[in-house]
């Protein structure tokens, strides 16, 4: 097998930053590799340094390196310290408050700058809540997306969910718990309430809990106080679009002023839906 030039480069190179993934809510999670590396290390960039404490404490482990925050507001300024601090041989961990670095996280500069420098990036595998999600479940796992957290103004948010109506594969969230709410309906309004959808709160936690059900299910199930750290699953679309899971769209639109002709033909561009059928539906709906 040829070897990539930078592959070649990096295992010349002694210097390397680690990055390992810590338990995204059960301390016993942690692995004996996590524990080494962290009671080895000459410094550790966490993303809060406060809960790196935290879980040392409940591991039972003694830091004896330095500890310094790489977060999103000041991670682009240490990036080139931690690279340096690398290539004069240090040993380097990266972790986040939960799961592996980067994945919605901090790191990705990190490593972009340790790419560029020539310095080994190496992973500790382990706890992640995007693939503890997926297998949970139950949607189909052969080909899955992972979008992070959806824009958090309205109208950023309708397009964002516009611009994925027809993507097929199982898509995959991080919401706010303040925001699930109004995510999941306005998921429902875009992509028809019958689209199947999963819940997910605090995993691998005491108090762990799985929401079932279709788009339409789910809003009412989170109209109420959550709280907790959510992930959301949510089935990918059929390649033969219905009219009639769009309908709402089209009314609701309808309902704020648009013509119906207009509202229809904007929901088809979002879902691939029929603009004919989406108005015929609409009006038997309207009828009824």
């Amino acid at each position: 097998m040829t070897s990539h030039p930078s592959s070649a480069r990096e295992s010349a190179n002694p210097s390397r930053i680690l990055l390992a993934a810590t338990p995204i809510g059960d301390s016993d999670d942690a692995s004996p590799r996590l524990v080494r590396a962290l009671q080895d290390a000459d410094l550790i960039a966490a993303e809060d340094t406060r809960k790196l404490l935290a879980l040392c404490s409940r591991l039972g482990i003694q830091v004896s390196g330095e500890i310094t925050a790489v977060h999103e507001h000041n991670e682009h300024d240490r990036a080139a310290r931690l690279v340096q601090r690398a290539q004069n041989g240090e040993r380097i961990v990266l972790v986040s408050d939960a799961g592996m670095p980067t994945v919605s996280d901090p790191g990705y500069r990190v490593v972009k700058a340790a790419i560029e420098a020539g310095v080994t990036i190496s992973a500790l595998p382990g706890p992640s809540a995007v693939l503890t999600a997926l297998a949970v479940s139950g949607l189909p796992s052969d080909r899955f997306c992972f979008e992070g957290f959806p824009p958090r103004r309205e109208g950023e948010r309708a397009k964002y969910l516009r611009d994925l109506a027809r993507e097929t594969r199982t898509m995959i969230f991080f919401e706010s718990p303040r925001r699930v709410h109004d995510t999941i309906a306005a998921m429902a309004q875009s992509w028809g309430e019958e689209r199947q959808a999963v819940i997910c709160r605090e995993l691998t936690k005491t108090h762990e809990e799985i929401l079932r059900g279709t788009l339409a299910q789910l809003r009412g199930a989170t109209d109420k106080e959550i709280r907790g750290e959510i992930t959301i699953v949510v089935a990918g679309a059929d390649e033969d679009v219905r009219a009639e899971d769009h309908v709402a769209a089209v009314l609701q639109l309808a309902a704020e002023g648009m013509r119906l002709k207009d509202a229809a033909k904007q929901v088809s561009a979002a879902t691939g839906a029929r603009a004919n059928d989406l108005y015929r539906a609409a009006l038997a709906r309207g009828e009824d």
